[in-house]
């Protein structure tokens, strides 16, 4: 379990395939304090370390991972979002976030807001999922507050920090994010298709 408060990013120094599955091999500032079978979200995708070799380590993402998430498209080079799992004595400084995608949402639009940025993410909602305003959600890991709740879209407002330290300075329009939507959201949209059912 995760809190999308991103702890760090790492750089992917190296991205290996094997059958369906890729081998990523990640730089981190933290890779020291790591062992193998800890659970880190890249993206907002929980991973699990197989191999350690400071300052680099490496996770596996299988096909149905690859396929639900933007992983599949990470290449050398490329910053991911890291944060390892929540302690049960930390603070829970952003919202419950389970390290599973739901799906994917591309970026439409990036607007300058005199020293914030709104960030504007469209996604296909057949898939069941919904977000409300002022509500909750992680975008590649990141937990953040919905405005202009569409839909089919919805834009986040970004602090410089947070700009600076996650890998949204790297976002263009285009780009493709990992989206969990909020559990408590997903739980009560679960039962009100059950009752309609009834």
């Amino acid at each position: 379990m995760f809190s999308g408060i991103v702890e760090a990013t790492g750089r992917v120094i190296a991205v290996r395939e094997e059958q369906g599955n890729k081998h990523f091999t990640i730089e981190a500032p933290f890779t020291q304090e790591l062992r193998i079978d800890q659970s880190i979200a890249h993206n907002g995708v929980c991973l699990t370390v197989v191999e350690l070799e400071a300052p680099h380590y490496t996770v596996t993402a299988i096909r149905e991972t690859l396929i639900k998430s933007n992983l599949g498209e990470l290449r050398e080079g490329d910053l991911v979002n890291l944060e390892r799992s929540m302690r049960p004595d930390a603070l829970l400084d952003g919202h419950i976030v389970q390290g599973h995608v739901d799906q994917t949402a591309r970026c439409t639009a990036i607007t300058e807001a005199d020293g914030s940025w709104y960030y504007t993410f469209e996604y296909d909602s057949s898939a069941g999922n919904i977000t409300v305003e002022k509500g909750s959600v992680a975008v590649n890991g990141v937990s953040l507050t919905v405005v202009n709740s569409q839909p089919d879209s919805f834009q986040v407002a970004i602090i410089p920090y947070t700009h600076e330290h996650t890998n949204f300075h790297t976002f263009r329009v285009g780009t493709t994010v990992n989206l969990e939507f909020d559990i408590v959201g997903k739980y009560i949209t679960k039962l009100m298709q059950l009752y309609r059912v009834k």
